[in-house]
């Protein structure tokens, strides 16, 4: 049952056939629920399958489900991970999908949840966030270019969250003696939106915008992401003194990673991202980078390409098995 959002009474029936079905000796597997929407925003309305139902994210293709090669991750990075973006027979037609994906999104499916918020101040909020990809969360500042409230803007954001469309990445929170920002960074999730809502249509475009460092930054966090095992918690560092890590990563057995996206093929190691190292001690840092070959920038840090970090990621799942 797709789109399963826009018939929630369903649901009710669903628990009655369910519980019927167990009365029977069946169990497991019977239906698959799909819905454009986050676990909360489901859960809303199917409060009543609680005990029956089990909730999986499925992203767009992320690095470890395309073919492997320099092209493959350029295309990905550029079109995104929407299989029909990501697949299409062309860039032009690719960035079409795209656009069209984005009509349809703000005039169709964002009305299935919560108040109707209007298409074009919503666009705008969402074409703006993708030029500040990666930026510390700033509703005052947004508000004012929108000409709304603070709280209209962090509603739109909810809103865009709950349809994982956009990612708050929190702050870190742990007690370290340092003076910490609070805020979360906000990204436009899927890579491919970020540039057909700034109108890049193709690598070289992308390659001379001033978005492509943040892209990419982007880009790594939603592909480590994918690969993470469940209850890992993931967070970004900034402290008042200038110390930065793109993406902390806290895994379910405790230990911590650290990354820090550098799209050049030759990276080098900032003086926030040492600080950062001090204060977080991690077992393990990376500058995760557009290229393949794998070597160590100093003794505690490692240049490494975003497939194998991923890879890297993934494995730490099966250790936990």
């Amino acid at each position: 049952m797709d789109d399963i959002h826009r018939v929630p009474d369903l649901f009710s029936d669903l628990r009655g056939i369910i519980d019927c079905g167990r009365r029977k000796g069946i169990r497991a597997g019977r239906f698959l629920v799909l819905g454009s929407a986050s676990v909360d925003l489901l859960r809303q309305s199917g409060e009543t399958l609680a005990g029956r139902i089990a909730y999986v994210e499925m992203g767009p293709l992320d690095i470890l489900e395309v073919d492997p090669g320099t092209d493959a991750l350029v295309r990905l990075w550029v079109r995104g991970g929407y299989p029909d973006s990501f697949l299409a027979r062309s860039g032009t037609v690719s960035l079409k999908f795209r656009q069209h994906f984005i009509r349809t999104y703000l005039e169709r499916d964002v009305a299935s949840f919560g108040p109707r918020l209007p298409p074009a101040s919503l666009e705008r909020l969402w074409t703006m966030l993708a030029h500040s990809q990666g930026a510390v969360l700033n509703t005052c500042g947004l508000s004012r270019a929108l000409g709304t409230s603070p709280q209209t803007v962090t509603r739109y954001i909810d809103v865009l969250s709950g349809l994982l469309l956009v990612r708050r990445l929190p702050p870190f929170r742990a007690n370290v003696g340092k003076r910490l920002v609070k805020s979360p960074r906000v990204y436009v999730r899927d890579s491919g939106l970020v540039h057909a809502l700034l109108s890049i249509g193709d690598f070289g475009a992308l390659s001379g915008h001033p978005v492509v460092g943040r892209s990419w930054e982007g880009f790594v966090i939603e592909n480590l992401l994918a690969a993470a095992p469940e209850r890992t918690l993931a967070s970004h560092y900034r402290t008042a003194a200038g110390a930065e890590a793109d993406l902390v990563l806290d895994f379910p057995d405790g230990s911590r990673w650290v990354v820090e996206a550098n799209r050049s093929l030759a990276p080098t190691l900032t003086k926030g991202f040492l600080n950062a190292r001090r204060d977080l001690r991690p077992e393990r840092s990376f500058l995760a980078y557009p290229g393949h070959e794998r070597y160590r920038k100093s003794s505690e840090v490692e240049v490494i390409g975003l497939r194998e970090l991923a890879t890297e990621v993934a494995g730490v799942e099966a250790q936990l098995d």
